[in-house]
């Protein structure tokens, strides 16, 4: 099946600066894909362009199998930066002028409105809203139209627990209708919670790409305990089974080799008649496998 999304070595410089570099991506429909990665790697360039607010020194990239016209950018709704609503005007008002400029059908507005929870809030004036509800209310303006992918640049930057949780359950929930979301964001737990993919840039370059929970399972490592660790150490490196142990007291953290898993070496450890007291796979969460990453 074609990518809704096809970036293909695209490249862009800002004289010295590198911002981004050869840098492919594929976005599949419905996905939920997180870009992730520290201030400076090329998050943000690329997501600009992408939606056409920049063009690529070099490089490629393809909507739906073709070259981005505005055609197809009027079915992507996109939040780079914050609109500039007017702090005199209410909700309402904010809106008509958006879906004016972007020829979009005023009579969405409730929907969207009751969409992001503004509905009641729908009179009042736009510098009288917390900072959670005007992103929410920029998030309406993206949603103006139901657009099929969306865009967002740090969905919930500069939130509270509140707000962040606002705004992750309106994600959740247009994902659910098989939308396809392209997000960049620093918030790595709601990364981990709400998407499906992730691609880790570093300095405009992509270090590692997959499906977040295969991602996470990278070299999950696994504890063991017992009353021979030192037997169990040297036979399993003699076997070839680890990339590294650790060994601390009675208890071996293992990274094993691609390939293997708990279920082996719990049985690897009956036929050496060795009894394990304790087995479990330790579970990376994203933030941990992320600065890994980042600091190779």
């Amino acid at each position: 099946m074609e990518p809704i999304l096809n970036i293909r070595q695209i490249s862009k410089h800002y004289g010295r600066i590198i911002a981004v570099q050869d840098l492919s991506i594929e976005v599949g429909a419905g996905h939920v894909f997180g870009i992730l990665g520290p201030n400076g790697s090329g998050k943000t360039t690329t997501l600009a362009i992408i939606t056409g607010v920049i063009s690529p020194d070099n490089g490629t990239y393809h909507w739906y199998g073709r070259s981005a016209s505005a055609a197809i950018r009027k079915n992507i709704g996109s939040l780079i930066e914050v609109p500039n609503f007017y702090p005199y005007l209410d909700l309402v008002r904010n809106l008509i002028l958006v879906a004016r400029i972007k020829n979009k059908p005023i009579e969405d507005i409730e929907r969207v409105l009751k969409l992001t929870n503004l509905w009641d809030r729908r009179k009042s004036r736009y510098d009288t809203l917390s900072l959670g509800m005007k992103q929410r209310l920029a998030l309406s303006a993206v949603l103006l139209g139901d657009p099929d992918v969306l865009v967002l640049d740090e969905p919930a930057n500069g939130l509270d627990p509140e707000g962040i949780a606002e705004v992750r359950e309106i994600i959740k929930s247009e994902a659910k209708k098989q939308k396809t979301i392209i997000l960049a964001s620093h918030i790595l737990d709601e990364v981990e919670k709400v998407c499906t993919h992730v691609a880790v840039l570093k300095k405009g370059k992509s270090i590692a790409q997959g499906r977040v929970h295969e991602l996470l399972a990278a070299d999950d490592p696994v504890v063991v305990e017992c009353d021979e660790p030192d037997k169990l150490k040297s036979t399993l490196v003699r076997a070839g089974m680890s990339a590294s142990i650790e060994k601390d007291g009675n208890r071996l953290i293992i990274v094993l080799k691609s390939g293997y898993g708990a279920r082996d070496i719990n049985q690897f450890a009956h036929q050496q008649g060795i009894v394990l007291t304790h087995l479990e796979t330790r579970k990376k969460s994203l933030e941990s496998q992320f600065l890994e990453l980042v600091k190779q």
